[in-house]
């Protein structure tokens, strides 16, 4: 196994944000391989994270997020991240996620956080629609079901903020959802994004 450096550590919670042993252990695991020992803590992360997720998270922040052209605010975001404990919520991670979120929900446009938020009514629509397109383009019947779980796929990643490929990737490359499970098992707390509004001068409200 390689030699375990100070500053291999160092530079794995730098870019982690994970505590001190458990960037040793991740170290240790992976052989001293760094990318290695970031899934692993990712995965331990998002673990923990589902273990917390019934607690209760009354603390957070509002991220805030404006657009400009031409001079002017042309969008603007707000949105409530949630955790457990105001000293949490004040810490310059949470912050700074909070940010990055608004500044997702600005440029991709989600309608919901969950997927259970979506309306039955509305799922119901998109599958009916998406069964009568793929019985149009001649698919044979017993794959339409299929081809519908397929596209409602799709359509979560469009439209649900949880589903949705976080836009940068340079900091963290997965969904939004992911990306909020590994900043709870960072920070040892249930966090979640409660609610987003989104405004855009010309378009209606989304």
């Amino acid at each position: 196994m390689s030699d375990i450096t100070a500053a291999d550590v160092a530079g794995l919670r730098k870019a982690t944000g994970a505590g001190m042993m458990d960037a040793k252990r991740a170290l240790e695991e992976s052989g001293g391989d760094t990318e290695s020992a970031k899934q692993l803590l990712l995965e331990k992360g998002i673990a923990d994270a589902r273990k917390r997720a019934g607690r209760e998270a009354q603390e957070g922040a509002i991220g805030h997020y404006l657009h400009h052209q031409a001079d002017r605010p042309v969008i603007g975001v707000l949105v409530d991240l949630a955790a457990e404990t105001d000293f949490v919520a004040k810490s310059e991670q949470f912050q700074e996620a909070a940010r990055d979120i608004a500044m997702h929900v600005a440029a991709s446009r989600p309608q919901w956080v969950r997927r259970e938020d979506v309306p039955e009514e509305d799922l119901a629509a998109e599958k009916e629609l998406f069964a009568t397109q793929a019985r149009h383009e001649g698919k044979p019947e017993h794959i339409i079901d299929r081809i519908v779980e397929g596209r409602i796929r799709s359509f979560y990643e469009e439209k649900v903020l949880y589903d949705q490929p976080f836009v940068k990737p340079e900091k963290f490359d997965g969904t939004v959802g992911q990306m909020v499970e590994a900043l709870a098992g960072t920070l040892g707390e249930n966090i979640s994004v409660r609610r987003f509004r989104r405004l855009a001068i010309g378009e209606r409200d989304v």
